[in-house]
């Protein structure tokens, strides 16, 4: 089976794990090494909700974002993200990762996105 043909199964088994967000920087990246060695930028990106609609209502006239936490590893990917400053327009594509680990004796976890590209869009006028 070629990969289009896996590809083209999987999206019929609705097994497809893609994320494409469009938002702005909410604040400046950050460069986190792990005791392993292994190094990371995290970033979040503000997007907005669609407005809500509830069947017999008007659409409310509210705006709300939400704040997405991204993570990437690839070193030529963190490079570029970490020039990004709060306020640029930027669209990332990945995919959704839950991620476990100990805190405070405690098994935590946190879902994040986990970035393969990413690129700015517009600069923030902001210096």
């Amino acid at each position: 089976m070629t990969k289009t043909q896996h590809d083209m199964t999987d999206m019929a088994e609705g097994v497809i794990n893609e994320v494409r967000l469009v938002g702005r920087i909410s604040g400046e990246p950050v460069l986190v090494e792990l005791p392993s060695g292994d190094a990371l930028v995290t970033f979040r990106i503000a997007v907005p909700r669609p407005p809500e609609r509830r069947a017999g209502s008007r659409t409310t006239a509210r705006k709300h974002t939400d704040s997405v936490p991204c993570t990437a590893w690839a070193p030529r990917l963190r490079r570029s993200i970490a020039t990004w400053r709060t306020g640029d327009l930027v669209e990332v594509t990945g995919a959704i990762r839950c991620r476990f680990y100990q805190a405070g004796g405690t098994t935590r976890s946190r879902v994040e996105v986990e970035a393969t590209s990413a690129r700015i869009m517009r600069r923030s006028s902001a210096a």
